[in-house]
């Protein structure tokens, strides 16, 4: 087989080059779109304490050599989250940045291990606002890319209608007849046989050492996901506090999270929060967090002392991130995220 010349060659780099033009246009008309709306743009640090602390996802390591030749751990970050609510603390009120994140194990059509992140935050103001932002800027890439439907893989979504609001729960009945609340507690606990009992009648495939979790997650990735944004947006809403762990808990049933996702063509643009500001919390659900990730993968990640301090002074707000590179995809009809980056990392 001949093997594909890479993404430098003239003749590929001409193929490519429609879409990263475009990439540009859409990035500068977000920009224009949060200045308009009294957003500051921040930068920040790219090398953190912390790379973030949810169980499944793997960063990028590295050292920081003081002038006495002392060593000192440090990470690429996964998200700008821990830097940019240090900022709310600070005294920001709407903020947002568009730049470079790390993810190790992550290569493929929607993965690439640096990408590019768009994260915004609103304080004061509750996560449906967030919800209003995703539409308008899945409005503002088609409009700016001259695209009047997304693509992915045989399927299509309007970018100009009305996202779908789904609740996990309602999508877990829908897609796969299964009533998630019900093995959820009042206190936020989880109930695994009753889960796996409901999946093995759904005909969905278990195993032994399976938690919660991976049950949850395998409704997800093989009933759910595929199905959402199909014709239309979905904002998928509400999810277990037990798969939110840096959200608060909703006002109208604590079992579950002020959290949503944003789903297109069956693609995972963004994931956004009502945040959880509770330092005591945070700091419990870093823990388990974390003991998860070491019965996984064998490793964990230290805390951010200075964000669960901060945390103490961060006022009420709601954030949320996008795959930008995903979504310039999808406007563009690209079909492998490599297609949109300028400069892909080598593959190894």
């Amino acid at each position: 087989m001949t093997e594909a010349s890479p993404w430098w060659t003239p003749d590929v780099h001409a193929d490519r080059r429609p879409r990263l033009i475009a990439r540009n246009g859409i990035a500068a008309a977000m920009r224009a779109w949060f200045g308009e709306r009294d957003f500051i743009e921040v930068e920040t640090a790219a090398l953190q304490i912390s790379p973030g602390n949810e169980a499944h996802l793997s960063a990028f390591a590295t050292e920081a050599i003081g002038a006495d030749g002392a060593r000192r751990p440090l990470y690429l970050h996964t998200s700008p989250e821990f830097a940019s609510k240090k900022l709310l603390a600070a005294g920001e009120r709407r903020i947002f940045s568009l730049g470079p994140v790390w993810r190790n194990r992550e290569r493929g059509p929607l993965h690439h291990p640096e990408f590019t992140m768009l994260e915004w935050y609103r304080v004061g103001e509750t996560y449906e606002s967030l919800m209003a932002d995703c539409a308008d800027l899945l409005t503002l890439a088609a409009e700016r890319a001259s695209a009047k439907t997304f693509r992915f893989r045989g399927r299509e979504a309007d970018p100009f209608a009305e996202p779908e609001r789904l609740s996990v729960a309602e999508a877990f009945a829908r897609y796969a007849g299964i009533d998630l609340l019900a093995t959820v507690a009042a206190d936020g606990s989880t109930d695994r046989g009753a889960l796996h009992q409901a999946l093995v009648k759904a005909g969905l495939r278990t195993a032994e050492d399976d938690n919660w979790a991976d049950l949850f997650s395998r409704v997800m990735v093989e009933k759910v996901e595929p199905v959402l944004g199909q014709g239309r947006a979905t904002i998928l809403y509400g999810y277990p506090i037990s798969e939110a762990a840096l959200a608060r808990p909703s006002a109208e049933d604590p079992r579950v999270a002020e959290r949503f996702e944003l789903y297109c063509c069956g693609v995972e643009l963004a994931n956004a929060f009502g945040e959880l500001t509770d330092a005591a919390e945070q700091r419990r659900r870093f823990a388990a967090e974390m003991d998860e990730k070491e019965r996984v993968y064998g490793e964990r990640y230290p805390l951010d002392e200075d964000f669960l301090a901060a945390l103490a002074l961060m006022p009420q707000a709601s954030g949320s991130a996008l795959g930008f590179d995903r979504l310039v995809m999808l406007a563009t009809g690209a079909t492998r995220i490599d297609d949109v980056i300028w400069t892909p990392v080598a593959t190894l």
